[in-house]
């Protein structure tokens, strides 16, 4: 049996690319006042974002159990699996990789390596991808394993916000750190890098936000990876996939991905950006 992969719903692995390369996604739960949903199983995006300006309180995530990642490792190994790579949104922003360990210590039936992405949404989503395509070929563990290391200082996000009220509201990122908690106003641009978020530039309109990430993700270029993230915008992700359309590698698909809840709560409604691995210097 080929090495099988694990992660996490907060990672944004498309599902039809996961069905295609076997990966296995363990949902992290979105809690609405009193009650818990599943991301992805008990609870759309659609719906979830449907309602998010209409909830009394705002909602909050939680990392996946333990248990669920000690169920789904043994199951794996049921199914024939030798080996399982769990990769997992940065361990810096959120407890999964954690749950993970954990679930993964109280179960003996497969060995599970253990990965940190650094990253989340899809430039999490960009290495889990690759480590299935991997994984597919036959590759080994060793093998992955490097060639992921060696790619996660490639790996940027890019988000343009439309509002800081989510990212306030969420408590998840202290805005004084960043300059952020006199000036509500403005559309900033924010960069996750290793597990670092940071603030790239603090912009007072969206067309000028958008025209800014343009040029950071230009001046990144070339690409082994890229895409396009949007948090219930569609229109607005594709009008920015157009602008981007030269940036994009040779013989890849332009991946379009709409951000899970679990992620778009703090980056809130209106938000679009990109996840990208940039291409090696061989200079």
């Amino acid at each position: 049996m080929p090495i099988k992969i694990v992660t996490d719903s907060a990672c944004d692995v498309p599902k039809a690319i996961a069905d295609e390369l076997d990966i296995t996604i363990v949902p992290v739960y979105i809690n609405i006042g009193e009650e818990s949903y599943l991301e992805g199983v008990e609870l759309t995006r659609r719906t979830f974002y449907a309602g998010l300006s209409d909830y009394e309180r705002y909602p909050t995530t939680a990392a996946p159990a333990s248990g669920a990642f000690t169920e789904v490792y043994e199951q794996l190994a049921r199914d024939g699996a030798t080996e399982v790579l769990s990769l997992h949104v940065a361990s810096a922003l959120s407890a999964t990789l954690n749950a993970a360990r954990l679930g993964a210590a109280a179960q003996t039936a497969v060995p599970v390596t253990l990965f940190d992405t650094q990253q989340i949404t899809m430039g999490a989503g960009l290495l889990i991808i690759l480590a299935a395509e991997m994984a597919a070929a036959g590759r080994s563990m060793v093998e992955i394993v490097a060639a992921l290391q060696e790619r996660v200082g490639r790996a940027y996000v890019f988000g343009m916000l439309d509002t800081l009220d989510s990212l306030r509201r969420s408590g998840r990122v202290n805005l004084m750190q960043f300059g952020l908690g006199t000036i509500l106003r403005i559309k900033p641009v924010m960069m996750i890098h290793q597990g670092i978020v940071s603030v790239s530039a603090k912009i007072r309109t969206r067309k000028r936000s958008i025209q800014h990430a343009l040029q950071l993700v230009a001046g990144l270029s070339p690409f082994e990876r890229l895409a396009i993230i949007h948090v219930n915008a569609p229109e607005l992700a594709e009008r920015l996939r157009q602008q981007a359309a030269h940036l994009f590698p040779a013989g890849q698909s332009a991946l379009t991905m709409e951000i899970t809840p679990a992620i778009g709560i703090h980056l809130g409604l209106g938000a679009v950006g990109f996840a990208c691995i940039t291409k090696k210097d061989e200079g």
